[in-house]
């Protein structure tokens, strides 16, 4: 069966308050308009996740609430804190856990690990040209949408094919 996997960066982030911890840090006003951007883009495209798995820090839970706004059928967050820094091997044993019946899965996390995790999982078949948008830059609220067949549980790095990488700066 095929898989669709969302992997969204958390929006930008601010740094005005240099009290707060790093997991505690909102949004800044240019994460907060470009969110519900992309959540209107999921939208748009068809791309209807049946589960998110969002990480626990404050500006990916933020994030999350302004991309489902734009969701017609916003599915209920799981909130990990596992996903806070996680590696691309850690997002990967996450990913493994997931029900098959989900067809469609986005994970709402940080980077290097999410854009690591993203390099790591396209494979053969992906795209030309958002392979090369990966390689460039893997922005804050940026999306990356890949597809496999199979199981979650057997998916390994390689096994999917990159088809799609959004900016916000692109949707605006």
């Amino acid at each position: 069966m095929k898989k669709e996997l969302l992997l969204l960066r958390h929006a930008k982030s601010s740094w005005d308050n240099p009290q707060l911890q790093d997991f505690d840090r909102p949004l800044a006003p240019r994460g907060r308009q470009a969110a519900p951007l992309i959540g209107k883009a999921i939208e748009a495209r068809g791309w209807h996740p049946l589960m998110a798995l969002v990480s626990s820090s404050a500006r990916t839970r933020e994030t999350w609430q302004l991309v489902s706004a734009g969701l017609k059928h916003a599915p209920s967050p799981t909130f990990r804190d596992s996903l806070y820094e996680a590696s691309a091997e850690q997002l990967l044993a996450e990913v493994h856990r997931t029900p098959e019946i989900v067809t469609t899965l986005l994970v709402l996390g940080h980077n290097p690990g999410l854009e690591d995790f993203c390099s790591r999982l396209a494979g053969n078949g992906s795209d030309e040209d958002a392979m090369k948008q990966l390689r460039k830059k893997f922005p804050t609220a940026g999306l990356a949408r890949l597809e496999f067949t199979g199981r979650w549980d057997e998916l390994q790095f390689g096994g999917a094919q990159l088809l799609e990488c959004l900016r916000p700066k692109d949707l605006a």
